[in-house]
């Protein structure tokens, strides 16, 4: 998997594309949470779940279906009175996103069974042909090391500066459209 830092930082970056009318404190953590959530299912190893099972790390949680219900629930439960608008539709996008966004990483990672992108109707693990991303270990106290060091330097690289240019970019597109519109 890539690491919590990683995929928080990618949700960020996905909400650094929507407006000021929706895009707040809460929205982002939101964001921030829906793309951490799918690794809960490292607590099954506690309960001798198998890594390659449904419920496994990697299985479920991972899918394209987790993701949308996902977003899906947690643009009701925080966004309940705007569900059937446009800016609703917003919210389930960019949580499912930030979720899916997850599985994506973890796809690009260089190591684990891969991932069940489309459980529950095909529980097969898959990887992306590229896996540049250095797989991060499992556990806070296997994360502080050497180990954790390169995944962080990998994580930098693959997703923090393409993140970083995005949110540069929308950032430059904004203050060009708000320029823009002053002049009109």
């Amino acid at each position: 998997m890539a690491s919590a830092f990683g995929h928080a930082y990618m949700a960020y970056a996905i909400g650094s594309g929507y407006d000021d009318r929706i895009r707040n404190g809460k929205f982002l953590f939101l964001g921030i949470l829906c793309s951490i959530l799918p690794d809960a299912d490292v607590i099954g190893f506690q309960f001798g779940i198998a890594y390659d099972s449904f419920w496994g790390h990697r299985g479920f949680t991972h899918s394209i279906l987790f993701a949308l219900l996902l977003g899906i629930f947690v643009s009701f439960l925080f966004y309940k009175n705007r569900i059937t608008t446009k800016e609703g539709l917003r919210c389930i996008f960019f949580f499912f996103f930030c979720t899916l966004s997850h599985s994506l990483l973890d796809a690009m990672t260089s190591g684990g069974l891969g991932v069940a992108f489309f459980s529950p109707f095909n529980n097969g693990r898959y990887f992306f042909p590229w896996q540049p991303i250095q797989v991060s270990p499992i556990g806070a106290a296997k994360f502080f090391g050497e180990r954790g060091l390169r995944v962080i330097v990998s994580e930098a690289l693959w997703i923090g500066i393409p993140c970083s240019i995005y949110i540069v970019v929308v950032k430059i597109y904004r203050r060009i459209k708000r320029t823009n519109s002053r002049q009109v």
